[in-house]
């Protein structure tokens, strides 16, 4: 079976997560977002930000995961999966703080190409900071204009998701895809 994979991106606090859980919900096939997970793991090793204190290590971290999710998406027997987030992402993070990164970054995005990517735009009414989510609203307006540079890079054609309620955005993915 040859798996469709879709990610679902957008910056920061733009309702990614919940539409990855909406989707679980509704029986689909998702992998959640791990930067969550590399930032805690990092906390029980006493670095409180490692976006903040090394941004490579962070990002070489999401890379591999991301990389293994879609390594692993194989492996289902689902007709589609989405991803919360997508290899590009780690990119375009870090061009938003202006670092550097290998070569071996954007090959990994040249040669793990997803088949749709819809995009979800920073939405002020629903924008809320955490302990692992630093950035302002301001912020994520920037983040998201270096998302829809990095993946257009690339040559994905983004899917703009319109703010509506839950139900209403997994309805327009799912028609979208004709699912």
């Amino acid at each position: 079976m040859n798996t469709k994979k879709i990610v679902i991106t957008g910056g920061p606090g733009t309702g990614k997560s919940t539409l990855i859980n909406e989707l679980i919900g509704r029986g689909y096939t998702c992998f959640e977002e791990i930067s969550r997970q590399v930032t805690l793991n990092a906390k029980k090793e006493g670095i409180d930000q490692l976006f903040l204190a090394n941004p490579l290590l962070f990002s070489e971290l999401l890379l591999k995961g991301r990389q293994q999710q879609f390594l692993n998406a194989g492996m289902y027997a689902s007709e589609i999966i989405f991803f919360d987030r997508g290899l590009p992402d780690v990119l375009a993070y870090m061009d938003y703080i202006g670092d550097s990164y290998p070569q071996s970054f954007i090959n990994t995005c040249k040669d793990l190409v997803y088949d749709t990517v819809f995009i979800l735009k920073p939405w002020e009414s629903i924008y809320k900071s955490d302990h692992e989510r630093y950035e302002n609203f301001e912020q994520a307006l920037d983040i998201h204009k270096y998302l829809l540079k990095t993946y257009q890079g690339f040559n994905y054609d983004l899917i703009d998701v319109p703010f509506d309620t839950v139900e209403n955005r997994t309805n327009f993915i799912l028609n979208t895809l004709d699912m």
